[in-house]
């Protein structure tokens, strides 16, 4: 293991997607420190910049139109590195902001040069790249998704050894409200997905279901665990039950 994605939802980071709960970052902090001191490199890419904006700007609710969801991402995406900053520093740690849009990795100099940026970084010591999608001039991940497809990009760009989705359940369940521990085939697991999903989800199981095949038909095996569980991340990377993770049945070259 050299390389981990680390995707981040919304429910993950704040309360009722209307608050940023500080006590989540400084534990997501520790515990990602942990994972680079043991020789892990780690990339996060986080949601949230529009829940901490709800605040920022003093509203009652998260806006329904594409516009006012911009603005609150514009205003919220500062607080949101300022705490992962804040809660880094206390563990030794800096942190490097990247906003990206799909244009990015789709365009072949641009995902170049984003790719060279995170091989420096990632080179550079105790530093921790914190990726979110740019939703103040793109509209791809508000309306579908929630990073959850960048982050399996992101795990293909820099080849990734596993990509990690923390949400606010406990991986898939089946017909019963059962979790499953291991899925292989991911067309059975469609099947299983509900429609329904929190409030301050965007693509709900869905979406993470279609980033998991992009990962795993790279040769990325995915874990999809509940982030707000401690642990939960180191557990995954031991082989331990938790969460429902998607191994591959060939590994890239």
């Amino acid at each position: 293991m050299k390389r981990l994605v680390i995707k981040l939802g919304t429910g993950v980071l704040s309360r009722s997607g209307r608050a940023l709960e500080t006590a989540q970052f400084r534990r997501i902090a520790q515990e990602v420190t942990a994972l680079q001191e043991s020789g892990i490199s780690c990339v996060l890419v986080s949601s949230a910049a529009i829940a901490a904006g709800v605040r920022v700007l003093g509203l009652s609710r998260r806006p329904d139109d594409l516009p006012g969801k911009q603005a609150c991402a514009a205003a919220g995406q500062p607080e949101l590195m300022r705490l992962y900053a804040a809660s880094f520093r206390t563990f030794g740690r800096n942190v490097a902001q990247l906003l990206l849009t799909h244009d990015d990795i789709d365009s072949r100099i641009r995902r170049a040069n984003a790719r060279n940026t995170l091989h420096w970084l990632l080179k550079s010591g105790p530093v921790v790249p914190v990726i979110n999608e740019n939703d103040s001039v793109a509209v791809e991940e508000l309306r579908f998704g929630d990073n959850d497809r960048l982050s399996a990009e992101v795990a293909q760009l820099i080849k990734a050894d596993y990509l990690a989705i923390l949400t606010s359940v406990d991986g898939i369940q089946d017909v019963n409200g059962k979790r499953v521990s291991e899925i292989r085939d991911l067309s059975a697991a469609a099947r299983l997905v509900r429609p329904d999903k929190g409030a301050e989800s965007v693509g709900g199981m869905k979406t993470k279901l279609e980033a998991v095949r992009l990962a795993v038909d790279s040769g990325i095996p995915c874990s999809i665990l509940d982030g707000r569980k401690p642990g939960q991340i180191a557990a995954a990377l031991a082989g331990g039950d938790v969460g429902t993770r998607f191994p591959v049945s060939r590994r890239r070259p």
